[in-house]
C-alpha cells in the first residue's frame, strides 16, 4: 500500500554513468536483485551514512572509499550487518570484483547492501550477479536500478530534474529504497543521486550532508535507523562547466538549491511508500526559539506510536499530541501557550481544547490520505517540518513475515 506515490515515469541518463542489474536470487529468487553504477574517470562521490553504531561492512567500505570512484555495487535481500570480519571481507570483495570488470582498483568501487540482517552473503551468486550486472550496463539504466535495489517498496522511486548553473546546463537522476527501518539519523534508507556537475571531492562530500540535512533528514516511518542507510552523490563531471571548487561560491549555491527539490521529492516518496502507509502526514512546529527545539517536538510527535496508530484510526485525540509535545525535551516549555490545527481546524489554543472546536470537523480533516499537523510553540519565530506515515495493521503484518 502506498499514498499517492508517482509514478517512476523515464529516469534521464546522465552522460558519464551507466547502469546495470541483474536476478542474483540472493534472497528474493526470480526478480532483480543487483545493481552496478560504473562511472568515467574524473567521477567525484560525497555520502553521508548511517548513525547507528552496527554499521553494516558495506557501509564501513564504502565511506572509507568515497571520493574519487569508477562505480557502485547494491545488493538488496541481504543487509551484510551483523557479520563481523566474514562481512568485511565480502563488501571489500563485492569492490574487488566490480572492480575487475571495471579494470580500477577495489578502493575505486563502493559497495551497498540491503536486506535481512545478520546473515553473510551468497558471495558464489554475487559474483554471477556482478558480472551479469556489469555486461548490462546502458546509460539508460536507472529504472531497472531503481527496481533492483528494492526489499518491501511497493514501487520503484525515483526522479530526474535540468537546471541551469551560471549558464551551464546540468541533468541530475535520483533513486531511491525505503519503506521500513526508517528515520532521520543522517540520511536513510539507500539513495543516489548521479549528475553531470563537475565538482571536487570536497565539494561533493559537503553536497551530500547539505542536501541530505532537509530532505532525507526530515522524515520519519517507524522511528527505527537502519544499519545500512546511506545517501550518496555521484558526480560524473561531464556537463561543460568550471569545477565548482568553493562551497562558498555562488555556482555551489546554485547547485544546492537546483538538486533540493530532487532530493526532497525522493524523501517524501520515501514516506508516501512507508510499509502499510495509509496517510502521508507533515508535522509542522512552529513558533519555537530555535530550528533544533521545532525539530525535535516535530520528531516526537511524529515517531509516537500512539500519534501514529491514532492517525491510522482517524481520531483526533489532543490527548496523544500533547503528551507528544510534552514530552519532546523542552524543560522550559510552556504547555498553555501551545496551539494545534489539523490543517485549518484548531483542535487547542493556550494548551487547552479550543472553544469552538468541533471534533467531527477535525475528524473530517483526519480522515483524508494527506493533512498536515500544525504545532505553535508559543516561544519564538523558529519553524522546522518532518513528513511521516501512520501506523496500521499492515505495517506490523510486512514486518512479522519479513524473514517468511
Amino acid at each position: 500500500m502506498a499514498v499517492n506515490l508517482p509514478n517512476i515515469g523515464t529516469l534521464k541518463p546522465i552522460d558519464g554513468i551507466e547502469l546495470g542489474v541483474a536476478i542474483a536470487n540472493i534472497r528474493y529468487k526470480g526478480r532483480l536483485d543487483l545493481a552496478v553504477m560504473t562511472c568515467v574517470p574524473g567521477t567525484t562521490t560525497g555520502g553521508v551514512f548511517t548513525q547507528n553504531s552496527y554499521r553494516a561492512a558495506p557501509v564501513i567500505v564504502a565511506e572509507a572509499n568515497c571520493g574519487s570512484v569508477r562505480g557502485l555495487v547494491v545488493n538488496s535481500g541481504n543487509a551484510n550487518a551483523a557479520t563481523g570480519d566474514v562481512g568485511m571481507c565480502d563488501a571489500e570483495q563485492m569492490c574487488a570484483l566490480l572492480g575487475e570488470h571495471i579494470g580500477c582498483a577495489a578502493e575505486d568501487v563502493l559497495p551497498f547492501s540491503t536486506g535481512v540482517i545478520g546473515e553473510a552473503l551468497p558471495m558464489d551468486r554475487m559474483a554471477n550477479g556482478i558480472a551479469a550486472a556489469f555486461e548490462d550496463c546502458r546509460p539508460d539504466g536507472w529504472n531497472s536500478a531503481a527496481e533492483a535495489i528494492m526489499t518491501t517498496d511497493t514501487a520503484p522511486k525515483g526522479l530526474s530534474v535540468e537546471f541551469d548553473v551560471n549558464g551551464h546546463k546540468i541533468t541530475a537522476t535520483g533513486i531511491v529504497k525505503g519503506s521500513g527501518m526508517i528515520r532521520p539519523d543522517m540520511a536513510t534508507m539507500l539513495a543516489f543521486l548521479g549528475t553531470d556537475a563537475a565538482m571536487s571531492n570536497d565539494v561533493a562530500k559537503q553536497l551530500a550532508l547539505d542536501l541530505a540535512e532537509r530532505s532525507f533528514n526530515r522524515l520519519t516511518i517507524d522511528g527505527d535507523t537502519s544499519t545500512n542507510d546511506a545517501f550518496v552523490v555521484v558526480a560524473s563531471g561531464q556537463a561543460t562547466m568550471p569545477v565548482v571548487t568553493d562551497i562558498r561560491s555562488s555556482a555551489y549555491a546554485r547547485l544546492r538549491e537546483g538538486l533540493r527539490p530532487l532530493v526532497q521529492e525522493l524523501a517524501i516518496r520515501t514516506v508516501r511508500d512507508g510499509e502499510g502507509a495509509t496517510k502521508f502526514v507533515t508535522v509542522l512546529a512552529e513558533g519555537g526559539r530555535t530550528e533544533r527545539e521545532c525539530l525535535d517536538v516535530a520528531y516526537t510527535v511524529a515517531h509516537s506510536p500512539l500519534v501514529k496508530t491514532a492517525i491510522f484510526a482517524g481520531d483526533p485525540n489532543w490527548g496523544r499530541f500533547c503528551m507528544a509535545i510534552g514530552r519532546s525535551g523542552i524543560v522550559d516549555l510552556e504547555p498553555y501557550r501551545v496551539s494545534l490545527h489539523l490543517d485549518d481546524v484548531c483542535v487547542a489554543t493556550d494548551g487547552k481544547i479550543d472553544p469552538g472546536y468541533v471534533e467531527a470537523t477535525a475528524a473530517e480533516v483526519m480522515a483524508r490520505d494527506e493533512f498536515t499537523v500544525r504545532i505553535n510553540l508559543g516561544r519564538g519565530n523558529a519553524s522546522a517540518q518532518v513528513w511521516t506515515s501512520d501506523l496500521s495493521y499492515d505495517y506490523v503484518k510486512i514486518n512479522a513475515e519479513y524473514r517468511t
